[in-house]
């Protein structure tokens, strides 16, 4: 992003790569650890369950995090796939971007007997797991879903990875939206709508004024993109996700709106790096992760497994990297008693793939570095490249009580 210029915000959530075809139903992983409360039950095995996007509108997202996930179990159990000599086993249902979809799987899980389920993409789907957590008192480590409302929303639930937020105070870390006015275009979901949240709670705050344009899904865009236009901005935050979001670029530009106001946007994943068009150049980036982001040894360790395996790592390969380190922090500290796992992990500071990242105990906030990006072009493709790092502190969320 560049600090010279205006910028119309946007959070793009983006991200993926195909599912591998040999990807397990269900799978182990789980490394011999030593010491924790689950000493006790070492010799039986813990049954973790991870309702995910295999398909669906977000299945490539759904992708990278499965790869992570497998990448991350790994590391933290040095390739045992066992803790203090309890087995993992890891099974892996698909919520086709469902809502209800997902809330039968995690039922049918916890009636099995499962104390811990981790995974979605998608917002909407989060919120209803998280409810389904405290329900039935088993431990939810949510995945990519970037929506807010998870975070304090009960003792039970936590996120591996950032959180809407953190892209609206990483934005605004470019810009003073002081007596600025933001319109918000967004889909018209729960990821859209926590965006439109954020950064009223955001940049409002810091004296913006702030307008939302939501588009439902399946809508002709023209005529939304007129009315991002027509409400005359100063800046625009564009929160979108999905196969869609190149024609929502192309529409845009179409109809002018980078004329309209400058762009800031956050940098999806890499099927999304030549989406922008003419427009790339107008656009800053805020970004959640790219290859080669942080440089640390987790984050190398991380990509040469997720090579290993035949993919690439990607936006939120760390996503699914940190939720094996999660669940494997919990079993190793809490066994398989739900609220003695809720305690391993808030306060859990650890080496994540992005640098250090910390569980806030008080409402289970996942503090992390973020990053300001710009594309730059190399022949005839378009690579993400690092502006600057955005520390985890500075753009932490609000704490809830």
């Amino acid at each position: 992003m560049k600090d010279t210029k205006r910028f119309l915000l946007a959070a793009v959530m983006a991200t993926g790569l195909a599912l591998s075809a040999c990807a397990p139903t269900t799978g182990s992983a789980t490394p011999a650890g030593s010491g924790g409360a689950g000493a006790a039950t070492a010799a039986e095995p813990v049954d973790v369950g991870i309702i995910y996007s295999k398909t669906g509108p977000l299945a490539a997202y759904g992708a990278t995090y499965y790869e992570g996930l497998q990448a991350g179990i790994d590391h933290a159990t040095d390739g045992t796939g066992a803790v203090n000599g309890a087995k993992i086993n890891l099974t892996y249902v698909d919520d086709g971007g469902d809502p209800d979809k997902a809330v039968t799987a995690a039922k049918d899980l916890i009636g099995k007997g499962y104390k811990i389920i981790g995974g979605t993409v998608v917002s909407g789907i989060a919120l209803k797991l998280a409810e389904q957590a405290a329900q039935n008192k088993v431990l939810y480590i949510s995945g990519p879903a970037a929506t807010d409302a998870i975070q304090g929303i009960n003792k039970y639930t936590f996120r591996s990875g950032r959180q809407s937020l953190q892209d609206v105070a990483t934005a605004g870390s470019f810009i003073d939206t002081k007596g600025k006015k933001v319109v918000v275009f967004a889909q018209d979901n729960a990821f859209g709508q926590g965006n439109v949240a954020a950064v009223k709670a955001v940049l409002g705050a810091k004296g913006a004024t702030v307008e939302a344009v939501l588009v439902p899904d399946g809508q002709e865009l023209t005529p939304f993109a007129r009315q991002l236009i027509d409400a005359k901005p100063d800046m625009t935050f564009v929160a979108w996700a999905g196969a869609t979001s190149g024609t929502m670029w192309q529409t845009l530009s179409q109809q002018g709106a980078f004329d309209a106001a400058p762009v800031v946007t956050g940098l999806g994943d890499a099927a999304t790096f030549g989406a922008y068009g003419e427009a790339t150049g107008k656009i800053s980036f805020l970004n959640h992760y790219f290859p080669g982001a942080s440089g640390t040894e987790m984050e190398k360790k991380m990509i040469a497994a997720v090579e290993k395996a035949g993919a690439k790592a990607d936006l939120f390969t760390p996503d699914g990297f940190v939720a094996g380190q999660m669940i494997v922090q919990a079993i190793k500290e809490g066994g398989s008693d739900a609220d003695a796992m809720v305690k391993a992990l808030e306060g859990f500071s650890f080496d994540g793939p992005k640098g250090k990242e910390t569980v806030r105990a008080s409402d289970h906030a996942l503090i992390q570095d973020m990053y300001q990006v710009k594309l730059v072009q190399k022949g005839a493709a378009w690579s993400p490249e690092l502006v600057k790092v955005v520390a985890g502190d500075q753009v932490a969320p609000p704490e809830k009580k």
